[in-house]
């Protein structure tokens, strides 16, 4: 097993678009109490972001490849276990693995944000990590393996964007927000967005071989206009935060990040070559990781 086909399945393109939550929610913290932000707690949320993604992606390898979704039909890059440059056992201790480094990465995280003292914030962040880990793992893996069954836009919804947002917010203030939920929203769409375009991209296939996507059940068609409201409304989420919070204008530095979102809605309407819609993955993924930045800077620079 080499180094080599590990990055590979790690799937390192995924990563921006995992920590855009943690990043967004570090903001918001920062913006409310800039004492009580913290550049380890920051460090630590974004390392165990990071793990969950990666175990995600080689749970996702492992699933796909045992249940023959992965094969020469399917658009995008190769899987490792579809080569052939793993077997199901190797790929299978490296889950594990990664699936234990995840869950010591969000131990000493709840230690550095609540240390010994708030034992239901240790708990409760706790049964989310290990909720973080099952929801990695079940979305291909074994016969109830959600993403085939049309819940995984639910699932990305939640994780990326109300727990990362939501969630890392209250690692700093140990306060809940009615107001974060905005850009939580804003998160969780847009990486309901990226699924989208993913499974779009892998209808025909998805559609061969059983995996009952939400774009399976609705076509390509809706799939399209679904995919219209899922990036509209999460711009509209956002900008619904800066209308009731506004404070400086440095703040809607973020609104740079809607000009490749836009054109990326152009594209996607003109579209009529599903392998195409391969690149656009990078484009929202990456412009949902540009406005998490910008957000952050937004707010640092207003402080």
């Amino acid at each position: 097993m080499k180094v080599i086909t590990l990055i590979k399945a790690a799937r390192l393109r995924t990563l921006p678009l995992s920590v855009a939550g943690i990043i967004t929610g570090s903001a918001l913290a920062y913006r409310y109490d800039p004492s009580a932000f913290s550049w380890k707690i920051f460090a630590w949320a974004l390392l165990t972001t990071i793990l969950f993604q990666v175990l995600s992606n080689f749970a996702n390898d492992y699933g796909d490849g045992v249940k023959g979704t992965d094969n020469e039909h399917r658009l995008g890059p190769q899987r490792a276990l579809q080569s052939g440059a793993i077997s199901r056992l190797q790929l299978k201790r490296v889950i594990l693995i990664t699936a234990g480094l995840s869950i010591l990465s969000a131990l000493i995280l709840i230690y550095l944000a609540f240390g010994w003292e708030n034992l239901l914030y240790i708990v409760i962040f706790f049964v989310l990590g290990l909720l973080c880990v099952a929801a990695a793992i079940k979305y291909t893996v074994g016969s109830s393996a959600y993403g085939y069954r049309g819940l995984g836009d639910l699932f990305v919804f939640v994780f990326f964007g109300l727990v990362s947002v939501v969630g890392s917010e209250f690692l700093y203030s140990q306060t809940l927000q009615w107001i974060t939920f905005l850009p939580a929203i804003s998160i969780g769409l847009l990486s309901v967005a990226v699924l989208n375009l993913n499974n779009m991209r892998d209808y025909e296939n998805d559609q061969r071989s059983g995996k009952h996507t939400l774009v399976v059940k609705m076509g390509i068609s809706l799939a399209k206009y679904y995919h219209y409201y899922l990036v509209v409304l999460a711009m509209l989420a956002l900008l619904s935060f800066s209308v009731l919070r506004l404070q400086m204008r440095w703040e809607l530095l973020y609104l740079l990040a809607f000009f490749p979102l836009v054109v990326h809605l152009l594209s996607v309407k003109r579209n009529n070559d599903l392998k195409l819609l391969d690149k656009e993955l990078k484009v929202v993924a990456l412009s949902t990781f540009l406005l998490s930045v910008l957000f952050f800077i937004g707010i640092y620079i207003s402080k």
